[in-house]
């Protein structure tokens, strides 16, 4: 029999009108964030980038492909990793192809970054069956200076990062292993999303939001927070790694 609390009809629809009330607070305050988030100013990005893509280098402009917006996600995935990219990021990548035709014709082209060379990005995105561009950072200061990734002083120097280096917890030390990469390594790397604007040739940086944030989290966990359950905490797998089909 079920631990959790039952009622009539009437009860349920009670509830569920105070719950209505909350909801539509949280939803008129996400509304006034995404107000304050467009009206943050623009900086324009005047040092010249260059990235590795599958058809070869383009610059930040290029990337926007025609369009005036460009939202990236910066996946977890370093130099140092041998295993592949962060299983969590990976959930979320699983989850871009989708949108990207909806967001096209919104003028907004969506890709990936991370600072794995090209080959090894080709070979993942070829893994998980991913169509979007996923483009590396590589050899270039981009991620550091947008805030996407760590130089190894700068890691030494964040009381977080550290302490999570000396003394991991456990899904830590399971995450390190899923990537293969010492944690002094992998945890350079920032899951995050960021947003630039192409106007009259000028590439204006916008915007980004780093872990940990909700908005930084797979987009089946919006699902997931609509079923009767509480999901178990559990490290997250790659789609080829469940140990069997549910």
């Amino acid at each position: 029999m079920t631990t959790h609390t039952v009622g009539t009809r009437e009860e349920w629809q009670a509830a569920r009108d105070e719950l209505a009330k909350l909801e539509a607070e949280h939803a008129e305050l996400g509304r006034k964030v995404t107000d304050k988030r467009r009206q943050l100013p623009w900086v324009a990005v005047e040092k010249e980038y260059e990235f590795d893509t599958q058809e070869g280098k383009k610059t930040l402009a290029e990337l926007f492909d025609g369009r005036s917006q460009l939202l990236a996600y910066n996946i977890m995935y370093g130099p140092d990793y041998t295993l592949g990219a962060c299983p969590g990021c990976t959930s979320l990548g699983d989850e871009f192809d989708g949108p990207r035709v909806h967001l096209k014709h919104q003028d907004v082209n969506l890709i990936c970054f991370s600072r794995a060379p090209i080959d090894r990005l080709t070979a993942y995105k070829e893994r998980m069956g991913w169509t979007f561009p996923y483009v590396s950072t590589y050899d270039s200061d981009f991620a550091f200076d947008f805030g996407l990734a760590l130089t190894p002083e700068q890691a030494e120097q964040i009381p977080e990062v550290k302490e999570m280096i000396e003394n991991p917890p456990e899904f830590l030390q399971e995450w390190s292993k899923s990537v293969g990469a010492e944690l002094r390594d992998g945890l350079r790397e920032s899951p995050s999303f960021i947003a630039f604007a192409l106007e009259d040739g000028t590439v204006y940086h916008t915007y980004t939001v780093s872990a940990p944030d909700p908005f930084v989290a797979p987009y089946h966990s919006f699902l997931l927070a609509r079923t009767p359950k509480t999901p178990e905490d559990g490290f997250l797998r790659r789609k080829d790694e469940y140990p069997d089909e549910p």
